[in-house]
């Protein structure tokens, strides 16, 4: 049986419910716009509580501040890969099965399983390998110390994070954005206070220091996994759980999708992280602190294409599973100039006014020089990454993440090499933060172009004639 035959799975189901004949029928815009904002709001609360986190740490000390960002992109990978890539996954398939008219509720179990197993999985690999993963990172000393601390509290709970956002994914796959969406603002304002109390404590509650500020994330994972789990297994959802023998072909169309995902993923962070070395070897720390803090707004962005992302990944995924492709079309690029202006808007004001947010972590002259030249130069192209990223949601809603992958790949050719050959050539950061830009505008364009020239349907046709 072929791929596309499973997709996805399942028993004879009942009549279509009037949500989902909405998603095929309702008016683009204003349906998009509806199911959106309540995700992006929680997104940006989300965002912002990791910010808050990182202002409470910063009061236990240098160490405590620096350990905590070794640890940072890799919490920001789990994130990534679990809720964007392997939850976009799920969505999709569950979003797809629906459209077709198919019950979904195996594909409920099959997301709980291989989220959770890759959850542990990536425990087990931080919690024995930590030390020298952050010892090659530059961690040293305290701030060495400070990171396993906090690291070995959070992956020690994150197959609970991986729960969560599998349990998310599940209930965005049927269109309903607003679950999710209510639960983490739950999240969000238990760890608000939680955090604070168990890194610096209050009566009988010890002051755990960065640890605790680890506790409190996994325990606001922990609880936003019980609610989801209850309002699943309630028979609330289109999706329900059900007890079933675990089928490979149902696993394969999840990890198919999240798998070239997670390789999405990584793009961004060995983007940043190739940038970051190259910045290092011509101007030193000062220059890396300034670049890193204003390349932290490019991964606050990612959040808020997200809170957009999963309700365009939903919408495609039923029209495409109910054989509707150009109004799934006409959804990617209704969302895609959504993203643009979103994300083009950040951008302008970044470029305009860099000290509003650079001021908020340092004062540092040369710091400041380097985060404002690269917020001045790469700013007004972060519309083409909003562009960019919109479009890798939609083409998860198909099932079809070649081009995504390929564009992705072509940003990092552009953005690296382009500014390894800047720096060596005209020894001036600015050309190589006008690399990273250049990266990102072909990265959006030519995924723009590539969708808008047929390439979903071209893998449909392929797909269509493989032999089962």
């Amino acid at each position: 049986m072929s791929a596309s035959a499973i997709s996805l799975a399942a028993d004879a189901a009942p009549a279509m419910s009037p949500h989902t004949r909405r998603l095929l029928h309702d008016p683009i815009l204003p349906l998009l716009l509806a199911m959106a904002w309540p995700n992006i709001l929680i997104m940006l609360a989300q965002a912002s509580t990791g910010l808050i986190e990182t202002w409470w740490i910063s009061h236990l000390g240098t160490d405590a501040l620096a350990g905590m960002a070794l640890v940072f992109p890799l919490v920001m990978l789990m994130q990534m890969i679990s809720a964007g890539a392997m939850g976009g996954g799920i969505s999709s398939a569950i979003a797809r099965a629906l459209g077709g008219g198919r019950r979904a509720d195996a594909l409920v179990l099959h997301a709980i399983v291989i989220n959770v197993a890759l959850g542990l999985l990536f425990s087990a690999i931080m919690l024995a390998f930590g030390q020298p993963i952050y010892g090659a990172l530059g961690g040293e000393g305290g701030a060495l110390e400070a990171a396993l601390a906090y690291s070995n509290v959070v992956f020690a709970g994150n197959a609970l994070i991986w729960l969560m956002n599998g349990l998310a994914s599940v209930i965005r796959g049927t269109g309903n954005m607003l679950v999710p969406a209510l639960v983490t603002c739950g999240g969000v304002v238990l760890l608000v206070p939680l955090s604070p109390l168990l890194i610096f404590g209050f009566g009988p509650i010890p002051a755990m220091g960065i640890a605790g500020g680890g506790l409190a994330m996994v325990t606001s994972f922990a609880s936003g996994a019980l609610v989801l789990g209850w309002y699943i297994l309630s028979g609330r959802n289109l999706a329900r759980l059900r007890w079933a023998r675990l089928q490979w072909p149902m696993a394969r169309e999840i990890l198919r999708i999240g798998a070239i995902g997670a390789v999405s993923s990584l793009q961004t962070n060995v983007t940043i992280g190739l940038a970051t070395a190259l910045v290092a070897g011509k101007a030193g720390i000062d220059a890396v602190a300034g670049f890193g803090t204003a390349a932290r707004l490019e991964y606050l962005l990612i959040p808020l294409i997200f809170g957009l992302g999963a309700p365009i990944v939903a919408l495609v995924g039923t029209n495409v599973g109910a054989g509707q492709h150009e109004r799934a079309l006409r959804i990617a690029f209704t969302g895609a100039a959504i993203a643009f202006i979103m994300t083009q808007t950040v951008g302008l004001f970044a470029a305009l006014w860099p000290a509003a947010w650079l001021g908020l972590f340092s004062s540092e002259p040369a710091m400041l020089a380097t985060g404002s030249a690269y917020l001045q130069i790469v700013g007004p192209a972060y519309g083409f990454f909003g562009l960019g990223l919109s479009l890798y949601f939609a083409s998860q809603g198909t099932g079809r993440l070649f081009w995504p992958l390929v564009c992705g790949s072509l940003r990092v050719v552009v953005a690296i090499g382009g500014g390894w050959l800047a720096l060596h050539w005209t020894g001036s950061l600015d050309w190589l933060f006008a690399a990273l830009a250049l990266g990102l505008i072909v990265y959006g364009i030519s995924l723009a172009f590539a969708i808008r020239g047929g390439v979903w349907c071209q893998e449909r046709s392929q797909r269509a004639v493989a032999p089962a």
